[in-house]
């Protein structure tokens, strides 16, 4: 596992929010060991072990967003059990279900253990991005939020490289296995950690909806449903229209992660600079060009080059969090987070079975609705309207 950097000191904040963000970071990287590991081999584990088609990777990717759609219940887990706590378990789950992938080669098999390990990636992301934002304001949440997702970058580096390697040598149940075990790791020494503050807003320990947060709402459950056509079938759209091997795909991850390490901490900063309006503006009309290329083009590196700026500015995602923490009242954001999550996958769990139904009929037709749902989100976008920031809150580097 890389080593973890410390907080840089330029953030200006007390110790006890630098144990944060280092509890953070490590978790972060031990949840993207585990989930880059097993997006790397799922599609090539399942079609080549299990016999999977396009209706079985959507059902087995719908059935997998089930525990995003119940992320509202860590609210009430809370009430058992301290943020920082449920993190740590979440990613001893996680690590659980990738180490026991490769055993269970068959459709209920890899749909157990996916379940198993979703459970913990996504109570991980709902808290992580809850603990971000309680921690850190809303100049420097931004530089957090990017700094983290290229540390997910350069793990994911790290992950697809040896991946890579290992697939020549080595058989899938023993790659996940090994990946999983390490994921266990970091969560048993989350377990041992408290970098917890008492002097953090109480948060709500109830489901909630509030009208002053509907176009957050809104536009989460377009994310959830524009990110499931990404993950689940333009990876599945170079597999089996273009021939790709594990190996390809892998390999189309590092380049991913290469441009996303460099760019992510430079969204954070955009973010300040620009606001999150204009950025998901930008977004919006990139990607509905990119599925029009999706659903019509025959040329494999094309193909390959959209993908790649495609996720790049799957990346902006961020904006929607630091979007809902300017118009956020302290003590929501937990709770909010929560529900979020939940609405984000609505779409998520219907739409790998829709997919998978057209998929059937034609693989152009998915593609073309990621098209409209794109169209949807550029719209929703315009009317993002959030308080200027206090004058102290100008400028902010994060080192």
């Amino acid at each position: 596992m890389p080593q973890i950097p410390a907080a840089p000191q330029p953030l200006g904040i007390a110790g006890d929010t630098r144990r944060m963000l280092t509890f953070l970071v490590v978790l972060t990287i031990a949840t993207q060991v585990g989930l880059q590991g097993w997006s790397s081999l799922f599609t090539n584990f399942a079609v080549e072990r299990a016999g999977f088609g396009g209706l079985e990777i959507g059902v087995t990717q719908s059935l997998r967003e089930v525990p995003g759609f119940l992320s509202l219940l860590v609210v009430y887990v809370l009430l058992v059990l301290p943020e920082h706590r449920v993190v740590a378990l979440a990613v001893l789950a996680l690590g659980a279900g990738v180490g026991l992938t490769g055993l269970f080669p068959s459709f209920w098999g890899i749909v157990a253990t996916s379940l198993l390990m979703s459970f913990g990636f996504h109570y991980y992301e709902t808290l992580n991005m809850s603990l971000t934002l309680q921690y850190f304001d809303r100049t420097r949440a931004p530089l957090v939020f990017g700094r983290l997702r290229s540390v997910t970058a350069m793990s994911n580096i790290v992950v697809g490289a040896c991946v890579l390697t290992a697939t020549h040598f080595i058989d899938y149940p023993v790659i996940y296995g090994a990946l999983g075990g390490l994921v266990v790791v970091a969560g048993l020494w989350a377990l041992g950690r408290n970098p917890s503050t008492a002097n953090m807003p109480p948060q709500r320990k109830k489901m909630f909806l509030r009208r002053k947060y509907s176009v957050y709402y809104l536009l989460t459950f377009l994310a959830g449903a524009r990110r499931q056509v990404l993950t689940t079938f333009a990876v599945l759209l170079l597999v089996k229209k273009f021939g790709m091997g594990v190996t390809d795909v892998t390999a189309l991850y590092l380049v991913n992660n290469v441009v996303n390490m460099v760019v992510n901490p430079l969204i954070g900063r955009a973010i300040n600079r620009f606001g999150e309006r204009l950025l998901l503006t930008i977004e919006y009309s990139v990607v509905v060009c990119v599925f029009s290329v999706y659903a019509f083009s025959d040329c494999k590196w094309l193909v390959c080059c959209l993908y790649v700026l495609d996720q790049l500015f799957f990346n902006f995602a961020m904006c929607l969090n630091t979007f809902f923490q300017k118009i956020a009242e302290p003590k929501d954001i937990s709770p909010t987070m929560a529900v979020g999550f939940t609405i984000n996958h609505i779409a998520a769990v219907a739409i790998p079975v829709a997919g998978g139904a057209l998929w059937m009929w034609s693989p152009r037709w998915v593609f073309v609705g990621g098209m409209i749902l794109s169209l949807c989100s550029l719209a929703a976008v315009q009317f993002i309207r959030t308080p200027p920031p206090p004058s102290r809150d100008a400028v902010v580097h994060l080192g």
